[in-house]
């Protein structure tokens, strides 16, 4: 199963071991999923983990951006065609996840955006599902 996960679950993740993680790593690890991530994405992830208010030394964001990219597969290229066809966010800044999620055939897109959440019901007739990593986890059982 693939998953795309917004900026949000990666600062729980790799900041703040948020234990509502702990299934999303435990299934990682166990091969269970696939975590994909393209350039836009980790372009904002080295954004935020920059921001002053969580004090990581340039040490640990380059140690938390080496760990990203041994948990995540890239994608292949994304057409741009067809695109319009998705569900706009009213956020712009998060179309990109849409967009990943979509192109790379993942079905769930992890969040705590309450703009991504509100795709969910829209996003599910192209076969993502929109939630927080507790709902993910509580949907695996």
């Amino acid at each position: 199963m693939r998953l795309v996960l917004d900026t949000n679950v990666w600062i729980d993740w790799l900041v703040f071991d948020d234990p509502s993680i702990t299934p999303l790593r435990a299934a990682h690890q166990d091969g269970r999923i696939q975590i994909v991530l393209d350039e836009a994405c980790l372009d904002e992830l080295k954004k935020v983990l920059a921001y002053q208010q969580f004090n990581l030394a340039p040490a640990q964001r380059e140690s938390n951006l080496a760990k990203v990219g041994s948990l995540v597969v890239k994608p292949g290229i994304q057409p741009v065609t067809g695109s319009a066809a998705l569900p706009r966010c009213r956020d712009p800044d998060d179309q990109k996840f849409v967009t990943l999620a979509f192109y790379s055939s993942a079905r769930w897109l992890l969040t705590r955006d309450k703009a991504l959440l509100g795709l969910n019901r829209r996003l599910k007739t192209k076969g993502i599902r929109v939630g927080t990593p507790m709902e993910w986890s509580a949907s695996m059982h």
